[in-house]
């Protein structure tokens, strides 16, 4: 079937869903940039107090929680924890150069 047969019923309904799905991924970048914000808060903490840029024990908690989560929500819950764990990997990146920055600044 080409496109041109299509009924353009179908064609609404398929923009209407895309719009949708634009629209969601707008909100998950945003989203995303709000927790990135609050771990950089953490991450400055931590290396203003020399704690570790890793919490092995919460990441676990957290990967737990998340599976949870996606599991109520008809999630799997397989790929939501390789989601967080990507999204954990980027924010230790982030808080061993934040570590690293205020190490050099402080001239230790």
């Amino acid at each position: 079937m080409s496109t041109s047969e299509i009924d353009p019923s179908v064609w609404a309904e398929l923009n209407r869903l895309r719009e949708s799905i634009d629209n969601i991924d707008a909100a998950v970048v945003h989203m995303l940039a709000e927790r990135f914000k609050a771990t950089q808060q953490v991450g400055r903490l931590k290396a203003d107090h020399r704690l570790p840029p890793a919490d092995p024990a919460r990441e676990t908690r957290q990967i737990a929680r998340l599976r949870q989560l996606a599991q109520s929500a008809n999630l799997d819950p397989a790929f939501a924890e390789k989601l967080l764990n990507f999204i954990i990997a980027e924010v230790i990146r982030h808080h061993e150069r934040i570590a690293e920055e205020t190490e050099n600044a402080s001239g230790t």
